[in-house]
């Protein structure tokens, strides 16, 4: 299972290595896969090789190969986007399969495609060259056998990614179609996302029609694992479409308009005071100043609401804010893309909204700007 990502969790599971620069972590839920192949799988081996408690090794050996098809498969994401430019945080590989967790999304829909088919392209070509390797050999053996799980474990990873809906790379490529016809990327995310919520549907139903048509009874495990992968892919796929719907609110982000009112306040000057000014110019923030009238912190409002007012009329303000740092400071005229990577880059509650002088022209929330894009960051 291969997806894309612009998440900026804590890293997952264990970093084992880092392949041009990117960090591969590697979460617990593998054993759970790795268990199940090796006695499921284990039991064909067994009864073609009849190599004892060598055939469960065999398997096991097959659920390493296959990890290591997908981390193969998301390593070709990375560094195509890596070419193009968008910075890549880490790739994970978790019970389903892996995820890259790219930190932009691709600018243009030639770019999404060309990310997105890059998997699924290698995958297939090891594929067809490990399956090629097999036809020289024993399929019988050892080397035989290890071959044919190398081309089966590529192509399934390959094949299976190209389905046409998200969280899949198929998906990807779905949104990049529409994107290009229509001119709008959000179309693209929604026809790939109800692209993805069909397949699931598909996936659960797979075991029951499967057994219908043989005229039997679906297998208990085909029926849970059709239900986890496609519970999986409809979680992705609604995922996927929440994110479009906050990404497609991105372009209207504007610093100058989400920017609240500040007064300027000398550091001394109790809160009570400073609340009195703020009020008396319609302002919703306050900014303290040095002498000179530069900005040396902003007031925090949770830090101010917490002094009684007893106490208000001499606590000054510079015993309530936060600094002002280069990394607080955004341009008034930064929008859409560009603002919102100078917030994530440096994570604050508030950000003073400097003009071209560096005149402060307000204070901008954290909260404000998640509100503006329906909840989230």
């Amino acid at each position: 299972m291969s997806a894309r990502s612009s998440a900026a969790r804590g890293g997952p599971g264990v970093v084992l290595f880092r392949p041009f620069g990117i960090p591969v972590h590697v979460t617990a839920s593998w054993l759970i896969v790795a268990v199940l192949i090796t006695l499921v799988y284990g039991q064909l081996v067994e009864g073609r090789l009849f190599l004892g408690a060598g055939s469960y090794v065999l398997a096991f050996v097959f659920s390493v190969l296959l990890y290591v098809s997908v981390l193969v498969h998301e390593l070709a994401h990375s560094v195509v986007a890596r070419a193009y430019g968008l910075p890549v945080r880490r790739i994970v590989l978790y019970v389903l399969g892996g995820v890259s967790e790219i930190e932009r999304e691709a600018p243009t829909p030639g770019r999404e495609f060309w990310i997105a088919f890059a998997g699924p392209a290698l995958s297939l070509l090891l594929a067809v060259g490990f399956f090629g390797l097999s036809l020289l050999t024993d399929p019988f053996s050892v080397t035989g056998e290890l071959l044919f799980q190398l081309w089966l474990a590529n192509m399934l990873v390959g094949a299976f990614n190209l389905l046409p809906g998200l969280p899949l790379d198929g998906g990807r490529l779905l949104r990049a179609g529409v994107w290009k016809l229509t001119g709008r990327p959000f179309t693209g995310s929604v026809a790939a996302a109800w692209g993805g919520r069909i397949l699931a549907l598909f996936v659960v139903a797979l075991p029951l029609l499967a057994a219908w048509s043989a005229g039997g009874s679906p297998s208990p495990w085909a029926l849970v694992w059709g239900l986890v992968l496609g519970g999986f892919m409809w979680m992705g796929a609604g995922e996927s479409l929440r994110a479009a719907r906050v990404r497609a609110r991105v372009p209207g982000l504007r610093a100058r308009a989400l920017a609240r009112p500040a007064v300027l306040v000398q550091t001394e000057t109790p809160l009570a005071e400073a609340e009195r000014r703020a009020e008396q110019e319609s302002a919703e923030a306050i900014v303290a100043v040095d002498s000179a009238g530069v900005p040396v912190s902003i007031v925090h409002p949770s830090a101010a609401e917490a002094i009684t007012a007893a106490r208000r009329a001499w606590v000054p303000v510079s015993s309530l804010a936060r600094a002002v740092t280069e990394d607080s400071v955004v341009r008034a005229d930064l929008e859409g893309e560009e603002l919102l990577t100078a917030l994530t880059s440096h994570p604050r509650s508030e950000y003073l909204v400097a003009g071209p002088e560096g005149t402060v022209l307000g204070v901008l929330r954290a909260r404000d700007v998640n509100d503006a894009m329906g909840g989230r960051a």
